[in-house]
């Protein structure tokens, strides 16, 4: 078995309160001092494990990005049907100890270095990249290819935006009703799309 090492399980302590610093203060409210603080260590101790703070948020950054995978990947284990593989990635990405202001706050924090910073950006990529995937995974046993891609691209922006909102408006949006937002959204794209070949009905002959 294969041992962690006490360097790396520091590193994620640091990444862990560098993300509860952004969740409470936003980007531009922390510092490595802060960080620091949370995680009960120097300000030395941060800086021997990371640069700076750009180098520290990004890793935060990986490290929620890390829990909001499992969360959806745990409820994917358990979908077997193309429709419990859509529904298994969006209630993943409202899970309701993630899907709270404070993280959206966070996460909102991140997105704004997004343009300025190329790793923040490839991070960001890598999460949409992902998260299209999963949900290709359910919608091409559902509709064709062309209603797959489309209604995966309206279900990633009705997620971010609704994380946005919640971000820039603690208690505007329940996780109930994000939720129905986005299967209301989905339902109805569901039911004009055209379904693929091997689920169209059997055409009778004359």
């Amino acid at each position: 078995m294969k041992l962690t090492r006490l360097s790396d399980i520091r590193r994620k302590e640091l990444r862990q309160a560098a993300f509860a610093v952004l969740q409470r203060e936003g980007i531009a409210g922390a510092t490595i001092e802060k960080v620091a603080a949370q995680a009960g260590a120097s300000k030395g101790i941060v800086l021997h494990y990371f640069r700076d703070k750009r180098e520290l948020f990004e890793h935060a950054m990986r490290e929620s990005n890390l829990v909001l995978r499992d969360a959806v990947v745990a409820r994917l284990k358990g979908a077997h049907t193309p429709m419990e593989r859509l529904d298994a990635v969006i209630d993943g990405n409202f899970e309701p100890h993630f899907f709270q202001p404070s993280l959206c706050h966070a996460w909102l924090s991140l997105c704004a270095e997004v343009p300025r910073d190329e790793k923040l950006k490839r991070i960001q990529r890598v999460i949409h990249s992902r998260m299209r995937s999963n949900l290709l995974s359910g919608l091409r046993g559902l509709v064709v290819e062309a209603d797959a891609n489309d209604i995966a691209f309206g279900i990633t922006t009705l997620i971010d935006g609704l994380w946005l909102r919640l971000g820039l408006q603690p208690g505007s949006v329940s996780r109930d009703y994000a939720l129905r937002q986005v299967k209301d959204y989905v339902a109805a794209r569901l039911a004009s799309a055209e379904l693929p070949p091997a689920t169209r009905p059997a055409s009778v002959g004359a």
